[in-house]
C-alpha cells in the first residue's frame, strides 16, 4: 500500500528538518575543534556574511576567523 500525499510530504519536510540540523551541529562542532566559541562566530560570521567578499570566504572559517581575532586583540 502506497503513502498518501500528506504522509509524503511529512517524510520530506523531516529529513530536510533532519538534514539542516546536522549542518547546524556540524558548524558548532567545527568551531569547537578550533577552540572557536560557536555563538560569538556564528553571530559574527552572518553579521559579516551579506558584506563580506565572495573571494575571501576563507576568512570566515572557523579556523582562520579565530587567528584573525587573535591578532586584531594583540594589537
Amino acid at each position: 500500500m502506497g503513502f498518501c500525499c500528506c504522509c509524503a510530504a511529512a517524510g520530506s519536510a523531516a529529513r530536510k528538518g533532519s538534514r539542516r540540523v546536522a549542518a547546524i551541529y556540524t558548524l558548532i562542532a567545527t568551531a569547537k575543534l578550533n577552540d572557536v566559541d560557536p555563538q560569538a562566530w556564528l553571530a559574527d560570521v552572518l553579521a559579516r556574511l551579506s558584506d563580506h567578499p565572495a573571494m575571501r570566504v576563507h576568512e570566515l572559517l572557523p579556523w582562520n576567523w579565530h587567528r584573525q581575532n587573535v591578532a586584531a586583540e594583540a594589537a
